[in-house]
């Protein structure tokens, strides 16, 4: 099998890129590198490009005309930066998705898997638990232009030849165990990035949000190793005509299970690291949310896939990609 990975630079596209080609999946990458790394399409077939560029998305077709499958992953993530820039979010999450499934459609592509976010989810009452029925409240503009991407291509696979599966990441950790790759960025915002870098810094670890009605006033998440998403996406596109057999569109959570707060990550990132961080209180970020846990078995089901992954080995794979990563990754 032959897929494209649109974003397949990126921390969560490479690492499916990864996952493919061990399991015998021939990935073709095709990312603008905006935050995406060259060095992660190395000894990969690589189109270095946006997904809006009609004449680019041709010429991957005819270079590669047994493309089986479209894993679209390209997507700008940040949530405190989407509130900020909301216009551009919109234009590459969205506009720019709108030209890539028309450029799809006209390859004659008729399978794609879509990147979206538990974060589209409004949580159920204090139980912070969410299935793929849940209610929709989206609470930033990076959370909007998912669940507004979910909503096109559901109307676009309802009369065009191409199903999808959106697949509905929670928060990944971690990295290729192989330590192919890893998150690219040097100060990512996510919780544990943080951890990592005050860690390495030697300051205290700042809580941003200890005012939510969870157990310990600390944000709640499902933490799902990368390499679990990963092979997710490998099931996901060996069993993708049965999952679709009967339907156009449909979405599966990709979760753990179990909610972790934000101080829960911190107690088990001290027990990972010689020496432990102080752990301070701060305020909520723009667009943050209490968030949630998936409730759902339907991955185990559809995909029959279960994360392998303790938080444990996350942590310490994402503590063994930093010690690597500017040997892998050359500059910043």
């Amino acid at each position: 099998m032959k897929i494209l990975i649109s974003g397949g630079a990126g921390y969560i596209g490479s690492t499916i890129a990864s996952a493919c080609l061990d399991a015998g999946i021939h990935p073709v990458i095709l990312d603008n590198l905006a935050t995406g790394r060259r060095e992660f399409t190395r000894d990969r077939d690589f189109y270095e490009g946006d997904i809006a560029d009609g004449a680019l998305v041709d010429r991957v077709f005819a270079e590669h005309p047994d493309i089986e499958a479209v894993v679209h992953c390209a997507a700008l993530i940040v949530v405190p930066d989407s509130v900020a820039d909301p216009v551009g979010y919109y234009t590459n999450n969205v506009a720019k998705s709108l030209s890539f499934v028309s450029h799809l459609l006209r390859n004659g592509c008729q399978r794609m898997i879509f990147s979206s976010s538990a974060s589209i989810y409004r949580t159920d009452g204090d139980s912070f638990t969410v299935d793929e029925a849940s209610p929709h409240a989206p609470q930033s503009p990076y959370a909007r232009t998912k669940a507004v991407c979910e909503a096109m291509f559901a109307d676009i696979a309802a009369t065009q030849p191409l199903k999808i599966l959106s697949l509905r990441y929670f928060n990944p950790i971690g990295a290729d165990p192989k330590m192919r790759t890893g998150l690219q960025l040097r100060r990512p915002s996510h919780a544990l990035g943080k951890l990592i870098e005050a860690h390495d810094e030697g300051v205290p670890f700042t809580v941003t949000g200890t005012d939510w009605p969870t157990r310990d006033g600390s944000g709640i998440r499902d933490y799902i190793h990368v390499w679990d998403l990963a092979a997710a996406h490998i099931a996901a596109l060996q069993r993708f005509d049965t999952v679709l057999a009967d339907a156009t569109s449909t979405a599966v959570n990709l979760g753990t299970g179990t909610g972790t707060t934000v101080f829960e990550l911190a107690t088990a990132f001290n027990a990972a690291v010689d020496t432990p961080i102080t752990i301070e209180h701060g305020p909520r970020r723009p667009g943050d949310v209490a968030g949630a846990y998936t409730l759902s078995d339907r991955a185990g089901t559809l995909l029959d896939w279960h994360p392998q992954y303790s938080i444990a080995e996350g942590i310490r794979h994402s503590l063994d990609w930093v010690a690597e990563r500017d040997r892998i990754l050359n500059g910043s």
